[in-house]
């Protein structure tokens, strides 16, 4: 039998994605907790089948594509700008603390400043599939609660996006290397800060003109196929665009193609229609990084799991729910929140993985974040209905 290594590891990825995804969610676990451990099984650490190295990543990133596509055809400035008072704020001290909190722990154990802030960014940010789905769970999405969470998690997208963008800038500082650095620094920020505005320019202004304009043409011919087409070229094509010309990642560019979409009356269909495709993609992007953990370092680095489990699950949530009380919001809105918050997931891989390809974090320091991102998503919908159910409880309890 011919050896066709995309056909295999698209085909074993999938069908161990969905076995995984179906176990998890009969024990009233997330999907994506099944998907990691797929990835575990086929990855290099365990003994049978192991996917391609070099296919499975650009899987992922086709994954990364598509669902930061769908994250800014939901993004709305106009939800953000209600719940801004406690978003903002909250989403960025968080970030602050919790990245303090990361490289307070790297410092500890003797890792560089540049590795340690990277690495504190990772454990900073929840992961936007499982904060969803927990509230679609209690059935919180749009309450008080739900809408402060997702605002406060798109406000962290954002600050990741720009992470994203101005981490290989910042690799010469954070590597403590090069006599001229800061006037090449300078430079270098000013020539990509110059390059992303050009890019939301284009793709935001002007894309809010052309994008619907073309889309209309493609409907007008009737064939549902062509549309769906369309959309997967509009998701792809920007993407790889904006990286070759603009030099920014291909998830910014997604991102801000989805954001220009949002404002045409296609936004519905067009996520409608893209939803298979990024569910399927998800799960490859989430296999890839289960592909990554080597299940020895829970018996290896015990105390180093537990102390990241630690930051991401109490650290994130003791801040979360301390912000939301000193901007005088109910005790209930606090507990669902930074329940809500605790746990990481898509832009803490992709960072990480960003960060070992610079060189600023080390395999152990990505093993770590892999690892704390299986247990946190493992036990975050046990904490939400816990956090919830007391929260209900003195809800009840105060009325009467």
């Amino acid at each position: 039998m011919e050896h066709h290594p995309l056909i295999e590891t698209v085909a074993v990825a999938l069908v161990l994605a969905a076995i995984g995804g179906l176990v998890a969610v009969r024990l009233r676990l997330p999907p994506l907790l099944g998907y990691l451990l797929a990835g575990v099984a086929i990855g290099p650490f365990t003994p049978g089948f192991v996917a391609d190295p070099h296919l499975t990543p650009q899987l992922a990133e086709i994954g990364v594509i598509l669902l930061m596509f769908g994250v800014g055809m939901h993004f709305s400035l106009g939800d953000l700008l209600a719940v801004r008072a406690v978003a903002i704020p909250g989403a960025l001290g968080q970030i602050v603390v919790a990245t303090a909190l990361g490289a307070g722990a790297a410092a500890l154990w003797g890792w560089p400043l540049g590795g340690g802030l990277v690495f504190g960014l990772a454990l900073s940010v929840a992961s936007t599939v499982v904060l969803l789905r927990a509230l679609e769970a209690q059935g919180a999405v749009d309450s008080t609660e739900g809408r402060i969470a997702i605002g406060w998690l798109v406000v962290e997208d954002i600050a990741m996006i720009l992470v994203l963008v101005l981490l290989p800038t910042l690799v010469p500082l954070l590597g403590g290397s090069g006599a001229s650095l800061p006037e090449r620094l300078g430079r270098d920020i000013a020539t990509t800060i110059g390059k992303v505005g050009l890019l939301v320019l284009l793709i935001v202004v002007g894309g809010k003109r052309v994008l619907p304009r073309v889309l209309g043409w493609v409907e007008r011919s009737g064939s549902r196929e062509l549309f769906t087409l369309a959309i997967v070229a509009l998701a792809l094509g920007i993407a790889v665009g904006s990286a070759e010309i603009f030099g920014t990642s291909l998830a910014l560019g997604a991102f801000f193609a989805g954001t220009a979409l949002h404002q045409s009356h296609f936004d519905h269909r067009a996520a409608a229609t893209l939803q298979p495709l990024q569910d399927a993609f998800a799960a490859l992007f989430f296999v890839s990084a289960g592909m990554l953990l080597d299940p020895a370092t829970l018996m290896r680095d015990p105390l180093r799991v537990a102390a990241v489990v630690a930051i991401i699950m109490v650290g994130k949530s003791l801040v979360a729910c301390g912000i939301v009380l000193a901007l005088r919001r109910p005790l209930r809105t606090a507990l669902m929140v930074s329940a809500a918050l605790s746990q990481i997931g898509e832009f803490s891989f992709i960072l990480a993985a960003l960060g070992v390809r610079l060189g600023l974090l080390t395999t152990e320091a990505l093993q770590l974040i892999v690892a704390g991102a299986l247990l946190s998503i493992a036990l975050n919908p046990l904490t939400f209905r816990v956090v919830a159910h007391r929260a209900l409880t003195r809800t009840h309890a105060a009325r009467m």
